[in-house]
């Protein structure tokens, strides 16, 4: 027989009472949690801190407030981590937006980021049996960043506008960059050139709050290994003296492009809108792996050129290619990681969402005189069966997802291809490691995995993993 409960007993220790938004409280960081935010308690309760490391203490106001936890930014530093450095890059605000974990030595930030992939894999996907490799650091951990977006906003007394970034948990809110350490020596130039222009001509920046003004951002792309350059100015409707600026430009710059963007949309992005070429060619050229790419304005390419060689060469050998093997690549973008493999295999079919992009791949396979790889526009979850129905089963798959991971139905299609291999490149181990379990279930291994640091100074983490197949599954 069972005893009728009777109610709970009085919680020994209970938990600190909630701190709500605007409150500001004294905490001692116990260690760094996916995303970047130091880990805090207080008694039980959960404070996840932007700004602060392990092993320091720190004054923190609280932004967001929630049952189990709150989230707070850093505003003064008690006490530091012997691992806290000071900051390099020289922005307005004295912080770097971009690079959150620019204050914590490099090696330390090596650490955490080969910890952190171990307890997604663990915890999260509850793994076990694989290899985590070491971490492949930067080549150059500093002015490694071949793509740039600079944000316009209105100017004070000391500068009629603003370009550079939004401060930290400020949408409204720009400031001016003045040396961008994650930027190239020329990024920077360009960026202060073309400020400096518009200013002396008195155009107006955007104010975000009520969508009034002209400069809306600037985007500058480089080839690290061509020498090539791509100023795109974005805009609102409206008209100024754009010729002007690209022989500006061109003066300064010999291999600059320099395009014309206009968007008549209140959301805050570069893409979409009518792209006009000013002066130069409308595509950039870049050199990864012994191979020629040609960008389109609103393509994606890796923003490491660098270490993006570093990780397509691990995805290839973890792929164990010796020339006769037939490989799907799966969300191939404009082709670079398909075309690194078709130097290595049989043959490479690649599907990518977008028809722009897998125009592009189509072109740079012809560019490099690619002939083994071939190229679809299509939905993976729904373009993978006509797929094997074309091209017979593969023997290697490659696949290169968005940060959200691939859907269970995704996952279910890839299972039933029996690849004897799936090399999984990852931005976002908190999802790679769910997917590695939903594959385990399906009959693949978790064999081995490593993290290659292409965004050194940020919290992000890309990877590579190898899952292969147990022929003894049904």
């Amino acid at each position: 027989m069972t005893t009728p409960a009777g109610p709970p007993a009085a919680d020994a220790h209970p938990r600190a009472a909630r701190p709500r938004p605007g409150d500001r409280v004294e905490l001692s960081v116990e260690g760094l949690a996916h995303g970047g935010a130091g880990v805090a308690r207080l008694d039980r309760y959960v404070v996840f801190v932007e700004g602060a490391f392990p092993g320091e203490r720190v004054r923190a106001e609280v932004f967001k407030s929630k049952r189990d936890y709150a989230n707070a930014r850093a505003v003064e530093v008690l006490t530091p981590s012997p691992d806290r450095v000071a900051l390099r890059c020289d922005h307005e605000g004295d912080e770097c937006p971009g690079s959150p974990w620019q204050p914590l030595r490099y090696e330390r930030q090596l650490e955490h980021k080969h910890e952190l992939m171990r307890d997604a894999l663990t915890r999260i996907g509850r793994l076990e049996g694989f290899e985590l490799e070491p971490i492949v650091a930067a080549a150059d951990p500093w002015r490694y960043r071949n793509k740039m977006e600079y944000s316009f906003g209105p100017g004070d007394a000391g500068s009629p506008i603003k370009l550079g970034f939004h401060a930290r948990g400020r949408w409204d809110r720009v400031n001016d960059a003045r040396d961008c350490m994650l930027a190239s020596e020329r990024s920077n130039a360009v960026r202060n050139l073309v400020r400096d222009w518009c200013a002396a001509r008195g155009l107006s920046a955007i104010d975000r709050r009520t969508n009034e003004g002209f400069l809306r951002n600037l985007v500058v792309r480089e080839g690290r290994a061509t020498g090539d350059l791509q100023v795109r100015l974005v805009t609102s409707p409206g008209d100024f003296e754009a010729d002007v600026l690209g022989e500006e430009l061109r003066a300064g710059f010999p291999q600059a492009s320099f395009l014309w963007t206009r968007i008549d949309s209140v959301a805050g992005t570069t893409q979409g809108g009518v792209t006009e070429v000013v002066t130069g060619a409308e595509r950039l050229t870049e050199r990864l792996g012994g191979l020629d790419f040609s960008i389109s304005p609103e393509a994606f390419f890796q923003t490491n050129t660098e270490m993006a060689e570093r990780l397509y060469g691990l995805a290839s050998d973890y792929a164990g290619l010796a020339g006769t093997e037939r490989v799907y690549d799966l969300f191939c973008g404009i082709g670079t990681l398909s075309l690194t493999l078709a130097l290595r295999a049989g043959e490479v079919w690649a599907v990518e969402i977008s028809e722009e992009a897998a125009a592009d791949a189509i072109r740079n396979a012809e560019l490099n005189e690619i002939e083994n790889a071939h190229f679809f526009a299509g939905d993976v979850r729904d373009a993978l069966r006509p797929l094997v129905e074309r091209a017979p089963r593969p023997d290697v798959i490659v696949v290169d997802p968005p940060r959200a991971g691939l859907s269970k139905k995704v996952v279910r299609r890839l299972v039933e291809a029996r690849a004897r291999r799936i090399v999984y490149v990852s931005c976002n181990p908190t999802t790679l490691a769910p997917n590695a379990a939903q594959f385990a279930e399906g009959g693949y291994r978790l064999a081995k995995v490593r993290a290659v640091d292409m965004f050194p100074h940020t919290p992000h983490i890309e990877c590579v993993a190898l899952l292969e197949r147990d022929e003894r599954h049904a």
